[in-house]
């Protein structure tokens, strides 16, 4: 539910919900059942190890393709962050596609 009103997804640190959340938008976005939002990961140090994992299981498996990794960005400063919301809105633009708002009713 909380994808379908969010704007960009912001994830800290945290536990199995953050994870389930964190795995939750990025399969939405990976299959196109959602529009991609900025989805960024914020802690370098916290999250280099799933990111690392991702890298070397999930990709080198062919779980996952090379460009999934591209799904989201890994950043620590607060000017950063929101610097690449508003850059990622000024490029794709704030109101849907007639294609992701459909996609978006059935969320």
């Amino acid at each position: 539910m909380f994808v379908k009103y969010a704007a960009a997804y912001v994830v800290m640190p945290g536990g199995f919900g953050t994870l389930d959340e964190l795995a939750e938008i990025l399969t939405l976005v990976q299959t196109r059942k959602t529009r991609r939002i900025p989805i960024i990961l914020v802690n370098k140090p916290f999250w280099q190890g799933l990111l690392s994992w991702f890298e070397h299981s999930l990709v080198s498996e062919g779980m996952i393709s090379p460009d999934d990794m591209d799904l989201f960005l890994l950043l620590d400063d607060p000017k950063e962050i929101v610097e690449a919301i508003f850059n990622h809105y000024e490029q794709s633009g704030f109101e849907p596609s007639a294609e992701e708002a459909e996609i978006m009713l059935d969320l």
